[in-house]
């Protein structure tokens, strides 16, 4: 057993402990095993009942406002376990300043930090906040309602419909990241070459309204990443990456991001794939495994999540990861998707397109082109290879990743990735 960012040991019990007791209560329930030593040595508590009510004590005099825990004392190792639980009154303090963990450390929470902590006490959202605004237009968001909900023009009604005033009747940062013109960050894209040092395009969309932010994202995924191919008489459009899952993964990145840090969501388009990192985190609640099986139920912007969903931006709010995922159903390479304590980031891997390849192995991925399906015996007879010699350029070409094995055995066929 070790310590970690939920779990904490004390081999006695001294007021260092109070600052984990406002952490825990602050951002996440957790433990604290008295009795413990930090190599996680069991040297129990004398006197482990008068030591439970001190700890009691301690907390009630200490920590403001009360919160919500429990102490149990084992009999046989005499070590007390002290449960925190996340509490409902935020913030909690300790000495008057905020805790947190940070991994096996409790540090005291910064300035920001202390401010979402007292909308969340207060059962706020920072979207619903007041925003000074002389004369906002909404001509950009006028013209997506016209053309999705065949509205004839945009109303006082309707905005407040939408929840872009406050009770006392100013208009709310959620009416500012719809407006023509704002302050907040918003998009920062770059698409590069073979390497880094080569920007073949640059975008960034900021200080505008959140949904042409969407659109001039989307407008840079079409230049680089569709192209047409003629088959037959026919121009068909081919994706190097599905449209769906970038358009969803950018619409994520709107609607859950924070919007109180001066930072930009990060787009990075490179030749065999897409990043895109979002600021902020998960929303308060919600674990890893529950963002990554798709069962999100807590919007950090449910102002912005509505809109989106009346546009058809998003589907269901809770479904983003999973439509993503859909979209790659056809696909061997598959997206992937990291969490961290300050963004949230997807990775959407590409359809190879341009390949490191000698001729041989050209020859035959020119072969696999247009969707074909082909075992080796056909490839070694329409290239003019042996079937050994085929089977050879074939493996070279999986581990490649440019191409992958269906099937098994004689029925074993070949396509690109």
């Amino acid at each position: 057993m070790k310590e970690n960012r939920t779990l904490e040991f004390k081999s006695d019990v001294t007021n260092t402990f109070l600052k984990t007791v406002s952490a825990f209560a602050n951002f996440g329930t957790g433990r604290i095993l008295f009795g413990v030593a930090d190599d996680g040595t069991i040297c129990g508590i004398q006197k482990a009942d008068s030591a439970r009510l001190d700890i009691e004590n301690r907390i009630n005099d200490s920590i403001t406002p009360k919160p919500d825990f429990s102490l149990e004392v084992d009999r046989k190792t005499n070590v007390i376990t002290l449960t925190v639980r996340e509490g409902r009154y935020k913030p909690y303090f300790y000495k008057g300043k905020v805790y947190r963990r940070s991994d096996t450390s409790t540090i005291e929470a910064d300035q920001l930090e202390v401010r979402r902590l007292i909308l969340e006490g207060n059962y706020q959202y920072y979207e619903n906040l007041p925003c000074e605004m002389p004369h906002p237009t909404f001509h950009y968001l006028e013209s997506k309602l016209k053309a999705e909900l065949g509205i004839t023009g945009i109303s006082e009604d309707i905005l407040r419909t939408f929840g872009f005033y406050t009770e006392a009747r100013k208009w709310n940062n959620a009416a500012a990241l719809f407006a023509d013109q704002n302050s907040f960050y918003g998009i920062d894209i770059a698409c590069f070459g073979d390497s880094i040092s080569i920007i073949k395009g640059r975008e960034t969309s900021s200080g505008c309204c959140i949904l042409k932010q969407y659109d001039d994202a989307v407008a840079m995924f079409e230049k680089y990443y569709e192209y047409e191919e003629i088959v037959g008489f026919e121009r068909v459009k081919r994706e190097l990456i599905p449209e769906e899952a970038y358009r969803e993964a950018i619409a994520n990145a709107l609607v859950h991001r924070t919007w109180d840090i001066n930072s930009h969501i990060r787009v990075s388009m490179f030749p065999d794939r897409i990043e895109i990192i979002s600021p902020g985190g998960l929303p308060r609640g919600i674990t890893k495994e529950e963002y990554l099986h798709g069962s999100i139920s807590n919007l950090r912007n449910p102002t912005v999540g509505n809109i989106f969903f009346r546009l058809h931006y998003i589907e269901m709010f809770g479904t983003g990861i999973q439509r993503i995922r859909d979209a790659y159903h056809d696909f061997t390479r598959k997206p992937t998707f990291s969490v961290t304590d300050n963004t949230i980031g997807v990775i959407l891997p590409t359809q190879k397109l341009t390949y490191e390849a000698d001729n041989e192995e050209i020859k035959v991925l020119d072969l696999l082109k247009n969707g074909r399906h082909l075992s080796s015996r056909e490839i070694a007879e329409t290239c003019g290879y042996s079937k050994d010699k085929a089977i050879r350029i074939l493996n070279r070409l999986l581990k490649k990743e440019y191409i992958r094995k269906i099937g098994n055995g004689r029925g074993t066929k070949y396509s690109l990735m």
